[in-house]
């Protein structure tokens, strides 16, 4: 599974383990993740992330 960076803060979504803090369990590909899914670290919302090379 890809992992997407965020490009305010730097903090990497990787998809093996979710943000269970914010209710999404491990296994969840970033493109499954709420419209309305916000960044754990700077709430920047997921148009703010790029896919990891």
């Amino acid at each position: 599974m890809k992992k997407y960076v965020c490009k305010v803060c730097g903090y990497v979504y990787n998809p093996e383990k979710g943000d269970p803090d914010s209710g999404i369990r491990p296994g969840t590909p970033f493109e499954e993740l709420p419209d309305d899914w916000k960044c754990p670290v700077c709430g920047a919302g997921k148009e703010e992330f790029e896919e990891v090379s």
